[in-house]
């Protein structure tokens, strides 16, 4: 499953996942993580989400960052939750059609091993394919 906060850049998109994060981990029965185009917010995050910084890794394009994700997933079998933030960077999408491609391949991913990918994204509604519409949690 995918939920989506999306907003244009320095809306406060940032603060609602890290927020959300920070909620969650305490029900949390598996892991989460949240994956971020830098370590910044790493003193945000409560200790028990494991932050990624995703500047140490040279991923090239979309197809990379999926193969990333499922790296991650082969490592951690009690993963519940994936956050990205700075969807758009860290997932080398360079358009609203090609962020649209990958939403689709993390809601099949998200499927087939029982997880949750909540994105911070800075598009607007109009951007996001209408399949996606019911998905987003909060527009900024």
């Amino acid at each position: 499953m995918i939920q989506l906060i999306l907003g244009n850049k320095g809306k406060g998109k940032t603060k609602v996942l890290l927020d959300r994060a920070n909620t969650e981990i305490k029900t949390a029965h598996g892991s989460i993580i949240y994956l971020d185009k830098n370590a910044k917010h790493m003193y945000e995050l409560n200790n028990r989400v494991r932050l990624i910084d995703m500047s140490g890794f040279d991923l090239k394009s979309s197809e990379e960052f999926i193969g990333f994700i499922y790296g991650i997933i082969s490592q951690d079998h009690d993963l519940e939750q994936l956050y990205l933030d700075s969807f758009l960077t860290i997932a080398k999408a360079d358009s609203p059609a090609a962020a649209n491609t990958i939403l689709d391949s993390l809601h099949g991913i998200g499927e087939k091993f029982h997880l949750s990918f909540i994105i911070s994204i800075s598009l607007q509604a109009d951007d996001i394919d209408p399949k996606f519409k019911e998905n987003i949690i909060t527009e900024l």
